[in-house]
């Protein structure tokens, strides 16, 4: 199944913790109830977009025995991508949202780190069930290496070195096959592979010691151009690859809390900045790049 889904998830997550976090400033609760209030909504989530994916994607479509697939060559492995950053992001704000009711830092690490991983998961096991899909080993790699770099990093380092994230802008294919790549930008966004990039953004303080700010980092992009499809009927699809600078969200602070909150869950975000792309035995220079 496109990571379509999974995006959504992520943005319903940071709903759910920036609505969570201004109430905590807005008034006082003890960590009790909100530790209920954030299990709650997590469990409320979890239903509701099962039900709504039953509902809305695979009723319509015949179901069939458990069966896997390898759709591993798919999309240029730009859904692979995008599974492993779902689970990677759904594990950091599922480990903010418990550490913010309360929840020891350990147990928030390995309950909210493990989510994204279920969740997909879950969805892999619906997705094995229908006759139009069939579950993939390559899609369940992915999302236990999004949760394992999370969590492994955190064990290790105590933060996240290494960052995994998502840049998009929209293209013309999608002109050209509404129906698969999104008919508005919000579906684009979600569906046109072509115009997503995936980074690995990683502090330049953590490679070299410097009096550069904390928040500055360096990101290497993954990216793919030239498909209306996931198969590779497509003659002139093309990988791409990325050199960029980026900024840690995460460590920008300022003298608003909320503020501070809402920049750690945008975090997963990659700001536009000056980058080098490498395609086609071409080097492209953009003063200011956010997608394709």
């Amino acid at each position: 199944m496109p990571t379509t889904h999974y995006i959504c998830l992520v943005i319903i997550r940071i709903f759910l913790f920036l609505v969570l976090a201004q109430h905590s400033f807005c008034q006082k609760i003890d960590s009790t109830r909100a530790l209920h209030i954030a299990i709650g909504s997590e469990v409320l989530i979890y239903g509701a977009s099962m039900y709504a994916l039953n509902d809305l994607w695979y009723k319509d479509y015949p179901k069939s025995d458990f069966h896997w697939i390898n759709d591993n060559s798919n999309w240029l492995q730009m859904d692979k991508f995008g599974h492993a950053t779902t689970a990677y992001t759904i594990g950091v704000l599922g480990k903010d949202i418990l550490q913010w009711s309360g929840v020891p830092k350990q147990k928030a690490l390995w309950y909210g780190g493990l989510y994204g991983s279920v969740y997909l998961t879950t969805i892999e096991v619906l997705d094995g069930f229908s006759e139009e899909w069939g579950a993939s080993f390559g899609d369940l790699l992915a999302n236990t290496a999004g949760t394992a770099l999370f969590i492994g990093q955190e064990l290790l380092f105590n933060e996240q070195k290494v960052q995994l994230k998502y840049s998009f802008a929209p293209t013309s294919y999608s002109n050209q096959r509404p129906d698969l790549l999104g008919h508005n930008l919000m579906q684009q966004a979600l569906k046109d592979y072509n115009g997503q990039t995936y980074w690995l953004s990683i502090g330049i303080d953590n490679i070299v010691h410097t009096s550069l700010p904390k928040w500055l980092n360096v990101a290497f992009g993954y990216g793919a151009n030239g498909m209306y499809n996931g198969t590779k009927n497509d003659l002139n699809r093309t990988r791409e690859y990325y050199l960029s600078l980026d900024i840690n969200l995460r460590k920008v602070e300022t003298n608003s809390t909320f503020l501070n909150k809402a920049l750690k869950v945008l975090g997963f975000i990659k700001i536009p900045m000056p980058a080098l792309k490498f395609s086609d035995h071409t080097v492209t220079f953009y003063g200011f790049h956010y997608g394709q």
